[in-house]
C-alpha cells in the first residue's frame, strides 16, 4: 500500500509549495490514475511516491509518505526502495542507456536477482508480452518516441517490484499501443497485487482498466472518484470544440514524388508523393515505427532521400544544406527536451530569431500565445513536460517560417492545452503557413485537419479530408 498523509512539499529556491495537503491511500492490487493539467504537480507527486523527493532532492516537506507499511525516511535511500518500486519517467530518452533493447532489459533483470536463465526466459516474455521482440537487437536512438516508451516500461517491468509508477509513459504511443500497455497494467494489479500508478490524460481511453482517478490542479487534489466521475467534472469544465471549416489550400509549399528513405535494409519510407499548401494544416496518424518521423525529417533537410523528389517552398532538398532549408520549415520535434539547452526560457526563444536576424523583442508575445507568461527567466528544466512542450513550439513560431512541422504537438498536455496549442496552428494556417502535424489524437486530427493521411509501413494507406 501507498499512504499519503497531508503531504506538501516545496522545491529548494522556491518560495510556494508544488503539492499542498496530499492525502492519497493506494491498496495493494490496485491501478490509480492522476490527471490534471501539465504544471500542476503530478510529476512532483509521482518522485514523491517514488522517494526521489525524500533521498534526493533537497526542499522541504511536511506530512509524511509510507510505502508497504513503512515510513518513507526508513528506507535506506533509493537503492533500497528500489527493490519495492520503479518508475518510469516521461521522457523515456533519459531512462535508456544500453546499446540495445535487448540489453536495456536484460540489464534489469539480472539487477533483480535472478539466474542467467531465468533471465534470459523472461527476456523474452517480457519482449513478447508488449510486442517489442523484433526490437531486441536495435539501439534505442533508431527507435521512434512510441518504441522508446514500450523499452523503457519492459526495462521497468523487467525488476518485479511491488509497485510501479508511470509517469506519462504511454503519450507518443499510437491508440492501439496504449491499449495494450492499459491491459497490461490491470492484469498485474488483478493477477499479481502490483499498485500501478498512472499519470495520463487520456483518461477516456484508461477508465476502463482504473479503480480510481484523482485530479491534480495548483499542487493539490481537487476532485477524486471514479474515472468516468473524473472525466466528467474535467469535460464539463472546458469550452465547446466546433469543428475547423476545411480550407481551400493554396500555393503549393512542400512537393515530394517517390520520396524514398533506407536505414539500411528499411525502407522507412517507401515511395511517398505529398503535398501541402499554403493555409492548410495535414495531419499524419499512423502506428508507432509506420514511418511518420522519418518522413517529416525531410522537411527541413535533417534527413535527405534516398530517392525520389522534394522541394520546400520552391526550393530542392538535394544540394541544399539544413541551414538553408530550415529558413523555409521549423521542425517541432516529439521530444521537446531535443531542443532545449539554455538556462532561461527567454534565452531559448531568442537564439533562433538572433540567427536568423529576427528581432527578439517579440518575445513577449509569443510567450502570451502559448501560455508561459511570467516564465522568461525560468530555466526551462524546471518546467514541465507539457510547458517544454509550448516552450519548443514557441521557438519555432518565433522564426516565422512558411512551414511548420510538429511531431506530436499535444504530447504531455492536458485537452484544455491541447486544444491552446491548435488554436495557435489554425492562426498560422489562417496566416497562410502550411502545417503538418503528426498525432496520435484521432479527435484532433479530425477536427482541426484539412486533410488526414494514415500512414503505415512507410506509405500513405489512406486519405480523408478532416
Amino acid at each position: 500500500m501507498i499512504r499519503i498523509d497531508h503531504f506538501s512539499y516545496t522545491y529548494r529556491n522556491r518560495e510556494h509549495p508544488v503539492l499542498r495537503d496530499i492525502s492519497l491511500s493506494l491498496p495493494e492490487g490496485s491501478m490509480t490514475l492522476v490527471t490534471g493539467p501539465s504544471g500542476a504537480g503530478k510529476t512532483t507527486l509521482c518522485r514523491a511516491m517514488s522517494g526521489i523527493l525524500s533521498h534526493i532532492y533537497t526542499g522541504t516537506s511536511v506530512g509524511s509518505i509510507a510505502i508497504a507499511g513503512r515510513d518513507m525516511m526508513e528506507y535506506d535511500g533509493i537503492e533500497e526502495l528500489s527493490h519495492t518500486i520503479s518508475m518510469v519517467f516521461d521522457d523515456a530518452d533519459a531512462q535508456l542507456i544500453f546499446t540495445t533493447v535487448g540489453e536495456e532489459v536484460m540489464t534489469s533483470l539480472e539487477n533483480s536477482g535472478l539466474s542467467k536463465q531465468e533471465a534470459e526466459s523472461e527476456l523474452v516474455r517480457i519482449l513478447d508480452l508488449l510486442e517489442i521482440s523484433h526490437l531486441a537487437d536495435r539501439a534505442p536512438y533508431t527507435l521512434s518516441g512510441g518504441q522508446k516508451q514500450k523499452a523503457a516500461l519492459a526495462a521497468t517491468l523487467a525488476l518485479g517490484t511491488q509497485f510501479l509508477i508511470l509517469d506519462e509513459a504511454t503519450s507518443e504511443l499510437d491508440e492501439e499501443a496504449r491499449t495494450l500497455i492499459f491491459s497490461i497494467l490491470r492484469k498485474l494489479a488483478a493477477d499479481e497485487g502490483k499498485t500501478i500508478v498512472l499519470v495520463e490524460h487520456m483518461i477516456d481511453e484508461a477508465a476502463a482498466y482504473a479503480d480510481t482517478c484523482v485530479l491534480v490542479e495548483d499542487g493539490a487534489i481537487t476532485a477524486s472518484g471514479t474515472p468516468e466521475e473524473v472525466s466528467r467534472i474535467i469535460r464539463d469544465a472546458l469550452p465547446p470544440i466546433t469543428k475547423r471549416p476545411r480550407k481551400a489550400g493554396g500555393a503549393p509549399l512542400i512537393e515530394a514524388e517517390g520520396l524514398v528513405h533506407c536505414y539500411g535494409d528499411l525502407r522507412a519510407v517507401d515511395g511517398v508523393d505529398f503535398t501541402l499548401h499554403k493555409g492548410e494544416i495535414i495531419a499524419i496518424v499512423g502506428e508507432n515505427g509506420s514511418g511518420k518521423t522519418t518522413l517529416v525529417k525531410h522537411f527541413n533537410g535533417l534527413l535527405k532521400p534516398t530517392e525520389g523528389t522534394l522541394t520546400i517552398a520552391g526550393t530542392p532538398c538535394n544540394g541544399h544544406s539544413i541551414s538553408v532549408l530550415s529558413r523555409h520549415t521549423g521542425l517541432v520535434f516529439q521530444n521537446p527536451d531535443t531542443m532545449l539547452f539554455e538556462d532561461t526560457v527567454r534565452k531559448e526563444i531568442a537564439f533562433g530569431m538572433k540567427n536568423i536576424g529576427k528581432d527578439p523583442n517579440s518575445i513577449g508575445e509569443v510567450l502570451e500565445e502559448v501560455g508561459l507568461t511570467g516564465k522568461e527567466e525560468t530555466n526551462p528544466r524546471h518546467l514541465s513536460r507539457g510547458e517544454r512542450q509550448r516552450l519548443a513550439l514557441a521557438c519555432v513560431v518565433a522564426m516565422g517560417q512558411e512551414v511548420f512541422v510538429l511531431d506530436e504537438p499535444t504530447t504531455g498536455l492536458d485537452l484544455a492545452e491541447s486544444l491552446q496549442i491548435m488554436e495557435i496552428l489554425m492562426r498560422l494556417s489562417d496566416e497562410g503557413h502550411g502545417i503538418v502535424m503528426i498525432t496520435h489524437n484521432p479527435g484532433l486530427a479530425t477536427t482541426f485537419a484539412d486533410r488526414v493521411l494514415k500512414m503505415s509501413n512507410g506509405k500513405f494507406i489512406a486519405a480523408t479530408e478532416g
